[in-house]
């Protein structure tokens, strides 16, 4: 099988592509072929059952073009259905849980480690169960900030209404005495300025994308799977809804261009 193979990357919509800005930094010169479910984000609210549904169906969307890799960019999806993924896809899977959860472990002085994300990803407990397998020293405190996807993709990244809403947040993780956080939603990179502020900069700031990028990287370089062509790779997107406001808000995630963004039929909301 060819090394030139793309990695799969899905998500439930735009944040996702913060994962996909990660991998292009770590791993230049990889193929990647994205899909997010415009049509039915978010999937944070959703119970188990869907989230597990539309994993399976996303996971076909990505086979489809014959992937190497699939890494699930979504903390939801990760959180209640990695093992469906797993199962189907044959291939191997990367959700952003793990990396996430080891890099805060080796981050944390203090073992008191805050998690925030959807409430989906929270009521799971994933972070928090995955923590205390690392480490059952670890403290973990949990905290569902569900208004800050709505912020960034506004835009309002540095804006007054989005630090107001984050001192509301984040202010129980202060009074933990927490020294690192977890940002356990793929929207919430683009909100680390006032997430810093809010916590007066004490804190260190874990970006899950970018700790699961680092994992991609070494997997693919442990399986001998890496591109060894040097040419610019093949950036593929993919959406289940009309594309125009995916990438409209999407540059702003990826930091640079998309091209042709192409719509996936049968995906109702």
């Amino acid at each position: 099988m060819s090394n030139s193979r793309p990695i799969g990357v899905f998500d439930s919509g735009i944040g996702g592509l913060t994962v996909v800005r990660a991998l292009t930094h770590h791993l230049p010169h990889e193929n990647i072929v994205y899909f997010g479910d415009t049509a039915r984000v978010p999937y944070g609210p959703k119970s188990s059952q869907v989230v597990r549904e539309y994993a399976a169906q996303d996971t076909d969307v990505l086979l489809e073009h014959d992937v190497k890799m699939i890494v699930i960019a979504c903390n939801t999806v990760s959180a209640v259905a990695l093992d469906v993924v797993q199962k189907r896809a044959k291939v191997p899977v990367v959700g952003v849980i793990q990396p996430g959860a080891e890099a805060a472990a080796r981050a944390t002085t203090k073992k008191r480690v805050g998690i925030i994300g959807t409430i989906g990803t929270i009521n799971s407990y994933a972070y928090v169960n995955t923590l205390r397998q690392i480490d059952p020293g670890i403290q973990a405190f949990s905290q569902a900030c569900p208004l800050f996807v709505p912020l960034a993709e506004e835009g309002w990244t540095d804006h007054k209404a989005t630090e107001l809403i984050a001192k509301e947040y984040l202010f129980p993780l202060t009074l933990e005495k927490i020294d690192t956080l977890i940002l356990g939603c793929t929207h919430y990179p683009l909100l680390t300025t006032i997430i810093g502020k809010v916590l007066h900069q004490s804190v260190t700031l874990i970006d899950s994308g970018e700790a699961t990028a680092v994992t991609v990287k070494r997997l693919l370089d442990e399986k001998n799977m890496r591109n060894a062509s040097k040419l610019k790779p093949n950036l593929q997107f993919n959406v289940s809804d009309v594309p125009h406001r995916f990438t409209e808000v999407g540059e702003r995630f990826l930091g640079q261009k998309l091209g042709r963004v192409h719509r996936v039929a049968g995906f109702a909301a």
